[in-house]
């Protein structure tokens, strides 16, 4: 498996991250990559190359070019302003507020533009985030060129991007612009398949409406896990989109066997759909240990739960996504990838 992995994440290392009322080191961070690549290179998967540049394309073609605009100009505006800190959401609109007219104060755009205030953007984030989706993109051309899977090693993640917000980590939606590739490049069916321990709410926005991408999300129940307020099982898509969007919400304390029910059946589904390409976000902090999640599956599952992916025999994109119990992230990552090439 072709792996595509770029330096310029580093560009991106917030130092503080609000947690539990305090400041903490964010945990998503470096060093996570760090821990991947060590244990693909273990493994004696070392066919890793940086990706193309950019192509911006896609990219517009998906999100709002108010927003892009934002996340390149933000830094610049911020420090212009005189602020000395990071960029961290302060005030965002709540019930009764506008949602509709943005703010020309710096400090006002950054609430408008954000949905998850954890996360702070630094001097280099507009440039990690782009060498993040450009890794997605180089690997979606590998697979679309006739490979039968990529592993895309993106950081920052991507899966709780909108059109139009920021959170939880993420700026640009690698996996959707990935699948939004596949189907300029003629695959008529896509489906984005979601294990990340966290709900993938920045993909089901951006396809909720539509019926040529199906998406299926397994994570921790909103009542209980962020992002909290989207994730239901009740979910499943609007006008064309209706029936295309399968949430598989499960509660504390959730074992293998019964995430492996959810993860059978969303390849069930989208496998009797016919979906002709499959974009995986990988995030593994459905782990036992994981320290912002709360689901138990162990190393092994992983490698189980890849297996079964790759017997849908799809061509397959993988996106990285979560992952913070960092020590076991990258075993946890390649356990899947290995199952995946086993099946």
């Amino acid at each position: 498996m072709k792996i595509i992995y770029c330096e310029d994440h580093r560009l991106h290392f917030p130092q503080a991250e609000l947690s539990g009322g305090q400041f903490v080191t964010p945990f998503e961070r470096p060093s996570r990559v760090e821990y991947v690549l060590n244990r693909l290179k273990e493994r004696k998967l070392t066919q890793i190359s940086a990706p193309d540049p950019v192509d911006m394309k896609p990219v517009q073609a998906l999100l709002d070019p108010g927003y892009l605009i934002f996340l390149e100009t933000a830094w610049d505006e911020w420090k212009a302003a005189g602020m000395e800190g990071e960029i961290i959401a302060a005030n965002v609109p709540a019930r009764g507020m506008h949602m509709d007219r943005i703010p020309d104060n710096i400090d006002g755009k950054v609430g408008y533009y954000c949905h998850a205030s954890e996360t702070a953007m630094t001097q280099g984030t507009w440039a990690a985030a782009l060498s993040s989706v450009a890794s997605a993109q180089t690997a979606q051309r590998l697979v679309a060129d006739g490979a039968d899977s990529a592993f895309a090693l993106c950081r920052p993640p991507g899966h709780h991007a909108t059109a139009d917000q920021y959170g939880g980590y993420c700026f640009i939606n690698n996996a959707a612009v990935v699948a939004d590739m596949f189907r300029a490049s003629g695959a008529e069916k896509v489906a984005i398949l979601d294990i990340d321990f966290h709900h993938g709410n920045g993909t089901q926005a951006l396809f909720y409406d539509r019926s040529d991408v199906m998406f299926a999300s397994l994570h921790g129940a909103p009542q209980d896990a962020y992002p909290y307020y989207l994730g239901y099982a009740d979910e499943t898509g609007v006008g064309a989109g209706e029936g295309f969007n399968l949430n598989y919400p499960m509660p504390p304390g959730t074992p293998y066997d019964v995430w492996r029910e959810a993860l059978d059946d969303s390849i069930a589904k989208i496998s009797a759909w016919g979906a002709e390409a499959l974009v995986v976000s990988l995030g593994v902090d459905a782990y036992k240990e994981d320290p912002i999640s709360f689901f138990k599956l162990e190393s092994d599952d992983f490698t189980d739960a890849g297996r079964r992916i790759g017997r849908m025999k799809l061509p397959t994109v993988f996106c990285m996504e979560g992952g913070y119990a960092v020590e076991a992230v990258g075993i946890n990552t390649v356990n899947v990838l290995e199952g995946f090439k086993d099946a």
